[in-house]
């Protein structure tokens, strides 16, 4: 097969959480420009009749769907929606999250409950319902979990104080592996992307206070861009990486490397 046509999305229906800004659409624009027939999740509809606009002037054909995952039913009901609205999903990209700062001593129970409620659970009910509906009567897969290198090592606190996402992110990194390990036997693999840290509206209180700290910690010596995470996620979407499964990749410009 030709490298082109390794990479090739054509005909293939993607979803992406959290998809309608920041790295999502990011990823979502990417995995559009490859072929795939593009879904966006997220909880605003303002924010999703916007990447939509943004999508179709690339020539990407794109779905939207508003969805809060934090409810028990949500994330399979929205497998149920893609599928009946493009009658198949190949590529899930498990993208959406929250974020919490505080100290540990003082961290509050319900921010620690939203975290993990989101980060952790809403991934697995989603992965579970895409391949119990989707992927394992195809025979066939692509689930990308987004990680991110605050799972990969303890954070120093001068960086940032976020237990509850550095424990989410963590448990988001070995959820990879154990899936990857019991799902291949149905021909999908699953993998993670861990990116460092992008110039997002959810990252920007952080970059505010400290980015002077993390540059002086990222040896490439700089933000990720918009451009940073479309080459990965294409790479774990398309038959290019038919042999990876279980796998983090970390997209952090060198600052889980030192």
């Amino acid at each position: 097969m030709s490298v082109k046509k390794l990479f090739d999305l054509g005909g293939q229906v993607a979803l992406v959480t959290g998809g309608s800004r920041g790295i999502g659409l990011q990823m979502a624009s990417a995995l559009g420009e490859m072929g795939a027939r593009v879904v966006l999740a997220a909880r605003k509809p303002e924010e999703l009749d916007q990447a939509r606009l943004a999508l179709q002037a690339q020539g990407i054909a794109v779905h939207t769907f508003v969805c809060d995952l934090q409810g028990r039913d949500a994330p399979r009901s929205l497998v149920q929606d893609v599928l009946a609205t493009c009658g198949r999903l190949d590529i899930l990209v498990n993208n959406a999250g929250a974020t919490w700062g505080a100290p540990a001593q003082t961290h509050p129970l319900p921010a620690w409950e939203k975290v993990l409620g989101l980060n952790v659970t809403a991934l697995f009910l989603l992965a579970q319902a895409a391949g119990d509906l989707a992927m394992i009567p195809a025979g066939r897969g692509r689930i990308i979990n987004v990680a991110s290198v605050a799972g990969l090592a303890g954070t120093d606190p001068r960086f940032m104080q976020t237990l509850a996402y550095n424990t989410s992110k963590g448990g988001v990194v070995n959820f990879t592996r154990s899936l990857a390990a019991e799902w291949a036997q149905y021909g999908i693999t699953v993998n993670a992307i861990a990116p460092g840290v992008f110039p997002t509206k959810m990252a920007r209180g952080m970059i505010d206070a400290a980015e002077a700290f993390i540059l002086d910690r990222t040896p490439l010596r700089r933000l990720g861009n918009e451009d940073d995470l479309k080459g990965i996620v294409v790479l774990l979407a398309s038959a290019a990486s038919a042999y990876i499964t279980g796998q983090v990749v970390a997209v952090d410009g060198g600052m889980s490397a030192i």
